[in-house]
């Protein structure tokens, strides 16, 4: 924890002096306590007559020391918060920012909730264990050691009575504690579990109502609930047992002093104000180790909480960034970046054309698994081509495109961009060159500005409006009462799955990307408006590579070639008119969407459509 403590270690340092200052206080008053009783009341110093002046004079010290001790204590109080705050707060910071370097892999083996629970519950923890550690240990042991000390002055015989206590004291809480801090880490686990099916109840809200399966998802959180309070009761019970012991332990020690007390006192050893004094600093001692088992317990759950918290922390991404980073033209951002429709797209500056796309040999398969998804996959995509990719369900669609961003790294062989493996590439300035819209878009609370914009900070409101005509999205966003203003609802649930997907599109078209994949991200529009989506594309980014993944012929046969993925491989390629010819798998896929397969079979045989 040193790298996030150190930066506020100060703020730790003066909660710790103040906090000695407050405890220095406390250890003083039962020595001015014992002087009002033993010369001011009993005037055991003076034949027998009180000092009502004393009585006021050490009063009044007393009453001093007490602000002092509640102005040092509020200072201890607000540098611990400053410490444990600011640190709590570099510590989620941190732990975000690595959990946006993990690789999809690595994301799922520690679980949404996992993750959602370490970076608010756990971190809430490690706060805690801050300021228990600065405040809490320092205020018991500095009280501990004080009250040992003073007592011995006032008797070693009261001091002896104590430590005979303690061995049984110590030993009922390490009894205590020793049961408890394993039922921690479960504890933590149980959370994980309720938080996992929590964030993906809410998610599917939808799914769930549509399948009447609200008792079901009610039953299941309700047992995983169980289960937490299970663990927490485990917790508290063992705990609630402990503590009446070491009360009990407490009490039978004060009991001693005074059996002893009375005797000394009878015996002319030690003074009444002296017993009580030995009583103020047996509770004190007593009742700073009653908070030291608190405080066992609670730096307990916060060092499982930090492991936790490390496991993360101390994770390599899988995915690692390479050095390469390809010469980058700066142009100032024009309205020609994206053209109007009806405008053909123009370019500031001749550069040679980019997002050229090759794979070479190309294996991979998921990890933890043996099989492959792809195999020896071998192709080349040249710089401005439309290429379609086809398949039916696992032949391997969505996993050959997501190796081209790196969000999978391949298991066998080498994916380049513009003659580069994309190991080599820094991973910031090779996503910067991939434009990518999924089938599931996925949209942010904020408006639709910020969604499209989300891949170009720089775009302005006309560069937003042409990329909204070009995704065919303009025609639903302008009649809305704030426009491009409006704001989307969490996910995107106050739009249908159209204008979802066509939001997703413009974003896609705005970043005006080398290399822009689209993964069935048209299977929500219509026909129409598909066609006119790609026809937009191609007339104003005619430079950028796209790489089409479709289920519907209509998608795919104006692509300038058209893959077929079949069990992992490529099974044929070629256009919308060759597959037809030649390639039975196309041939079936046209046939259950289209029809009529002979009619156009002919057609494209006669080189018409």
């Amino acid at each position: 924890m040193w790298p996030f403590i150190r930066q506020y270690a100060h703020y730790a340092l003066f909660a710790a002096l103040f906090m000695g200052g407050e405890v220095l206080m406390d250890l003083i008053q039962p020595g001015l306590m014992s002087r009002i009783v033993d010369d001011g009341v009993l005037g055991l110093h003076n034949n027998g007559v009180g000092n009502l002046e004393l009585i006021w004079k050490v009063g009044a010290q007393m009453i001093g020391m007490v602000l002092i001790g509640c102005c040092f204590g509020s200072l201890s109080n607000v540098f611990v918060n400053m410490a444990s705050q600011n640190i709590g707060n570099e510590l989620r910071k941190e732990t975000f920012r690595k959990i946006m370097t993990f690789s999809f892999p690595q994301i799922d083996s520690f679980g949404t909730g996992s993750l959602i629970t370490r970076i608010t519950n756990d971190v809430t923890q490690v706060e805690r264990l801050v300021s228990q550690i600065v405040r809490g240990l320092v205020r018991t042991v500095l009280m501990t050691l004080g009250s040992m000390y003073f007592m011995f002055r006032l008797s070693p015989d009261f001091s002896f009575i104590v430590l005979c206590a303690l061995p049984f004291i110590v030993g009922a809480m390490y009894f205590g504690l020793r049961r408890v801090n394993p039922l921690f880490a479960v504890l933590q686990e149980k959370l994980d579990g309720v938080n996992d099916i929590l964030q993906e109840d809410i998610s599917a809200i939808r799914i769930i109502k549509a399948c009447v399966r609200e008792t079901y998802e009610k039953l299941r959180f309700g047992k995983a609930n169980d289960e937490l309070i299970h663990t927490q009761l485990k917790v508290l019970l063992t705990l609630a047992f402990m503590s009446p012991v070491v009360n009990m332990l407490l009490n039978l020690t004060i009991a001693a002093i005074l059996w002893y007390g009375a005797k000394s006192v009878a015996a002319g050893r030690v003074s009444p104000g002296s017993i009580m004094a030995a009583i103020t600093y047996t509770t004190q001692l007593l009742m700073g180790i009653m908070m030291l088992l608190m405080l066992f317990q609670n730096m307990s759950r916060g060092f499982i909480s930090w492991k936790r918290l490390a496991a993360v922390l101390h994770q390599e991404p899988e995915i690692r960034d390479g050095s390469y980073e390809d010469s980058v033209v700066t142009e100032v951002q024009s309205k020609t970046d994206i053209a109007a429709p009806g405008e053909a797209g123009t370019s500031l500056i001749n550069t040679p054309a980019k997002g050229k796309i090759e794979f070479r040999d190309v294996s991979f398969a998921y990890p933890g698994s043996n099989k492959n998804v792809l195999e020896h996959i071998s192709l080349t995509i040249a710089p401005g081509e439309t290429v379609a990719v086809m398949g039916s369900t696992g032949s391997g669609k969505t996993t050959l495109i997501n190796l081209i961003p790196r969000f999978y790294d391949v298991t066998e062989g080498t994916v380049l961009i513009d003659g580069v493996d994309v190991r080599e590439y820094r991973l910031s300035r090779l996503r910067d060159k991939v434009a990518v819209a999924l089938q599931k878009s996925e949209l942010f609370s904020s408006s639709i500005t910020e969604n499209m914009s989300w891949g170009n900070r720089q775009a302005d409101g006309e560069m937003i409006r042409q990329a909204a005509v070009i995704a065919q999205a303009d025609e639903f966003i302008a009649p809305l009462a704030q426009g491009y203003d409006t704001v989307v609802a969490e996910r995107g649930m106050s739009l249908s799955g159209g204008q979802k997907q066509r939001i997703a599109l413009a974003r896609a078209v705005l970043k005006k990307a080398d290399i822009m994949i689209f993964d069935d991200a048209t299977s929500a529009l219509d026909l129409k408006t598909e066609a006119d989506f790609y026809k937009e594309l191609a007339r104003t980014s005619p430079d950028s590579t796209k790489i089409i993944v479709a289920q519907r012929i209509a998608s795919v046969r104006r692509a300038s070639r058209i893959i077929i993925l079949e069990n992992g491989g490529i099974c044929a390629e070629g256009t919308h008119r060759e597959l037809l010819r030649s390639c039975k798998i196309y041939q079936d896929i046209y046939q259950s969407q289209v029809g009529d397969m002979e009619s156009e079979a002919g057609k494209a045989v006669t080189g018409h459509e």
